[in-house]
């Protein structure tokens, strides 16, 4: 199986680096073209895969695309290498920010043409990615594969096309939330004397420690504040600091931001 990638930025180094960490594919069976070739092309050789002059040359080689461009030059990438696809049936992963599966049908005038659309995470690149999906009809027959290959990027979950820009909100962007909170977590213990990277360790182990308690857990988040909350003590006082701050509603208006941004393309 070859998987071709047209466009080689940030999410497809990511993507790639989760599939070769994890040796789901080999990187001679990787094939990228990007747009500038003084940057895809040195990326390409640095990690092994193979680096095409051309949109077309990946359609001809791959048995699946991915495409990982500006939502505004996906239209006419794919009209140009439609024939391709349709001839060769490969499927098209579109990783295309607000552009919809009726929307890349009729780019490529194929409503035959089998095509997920993705919205992955940077998590991706060290296998702990949430993968939002939804697929049109054609890809049924090929959906289980992609699957399978996603899944070695982390968790994927099937969602509606009108609830993407709520994923990009809680999975796209969160990381930079969630990087921003560990920075706080840990200029707050510099205040108190420690080293900037022991409280980043500190932090980070802290914060990566209670989400797989979340999720190993059938309680609530809320429901597990509580059992870290003695009565009258330290954590209680702590987090009544922290609404007292507005914490709740800072994170809520930071997700109305960018779902808002998000829903204006």
């Amino acid at each position: 199986m070859t998987i071709g990638f047209i466009g080689a930025g940030n999410m497809t180094q990511a993507i790639i680096s989760g599939l070769l960490t994890k040796k789901a594919i080999a990187p001679a069976d990787i094939v990228v073209h990007g747009g500038h070739p003084l940057h895809y092309e040195p990326y390409a050789a640095k990690v092994g895969v193979k680096a095409l002059d051309s949109n077309q040359a990946v359609a001809e080689a791959a048995d699946v695309v991915f495409l990982a461009v500006a939502p505004k030059l996906g239209a006419p990438i794919l009209s140009s290498i439609g024939t391709t696809l349709k001839r060769r049936r490969v499927p098209v992963v579109s990783m295309l920010t607000g552009v919809s599966l009726a929307t890349l049908e009729k780019a490529l005038s194929n409503q035959n043409q089998p095509i997920l659309r993705i919205m992955p995470n940077v998590n991706v690149a060290i296998n702990a990615g949430m993968i939002a999906y939804a697929a049109n009809d054609a890809v049924a027959g090929q959906l289980d594969g992609l699957l399978d290959l996603l899944n070695v990027l982390g968790k994927t979950m099937s969602l509606p096309e009108d609830q993407f820009s709520t994923f990009v909100a809680l999975a796209g962007s969160s990381p930079a939330f969630v990087y921003l909170f560990i920075d706080s977590l840990a200029r707050a213990g510099v205040k108190y004397g420690l080293e900037k990277n022991e409280a980043t360790a500190i932090a980070a182990q802290a914060v990566m420690g209670s989400a797989k308690n979340v999720l190993a857990s059938t309680q609530s988040p809320f429901d597990l504040i509580d059992q870290v909350s003695s009565p009258g003590g330290t954590t209680v006082a702590g987090l009544l600091a922290m609404e007292e701050a507005g914490l709740m509603s800072a994170v809520v208006k930071g997700v109305d931001a960018t779902i808002t941004k998000d829903r204006q393309g």
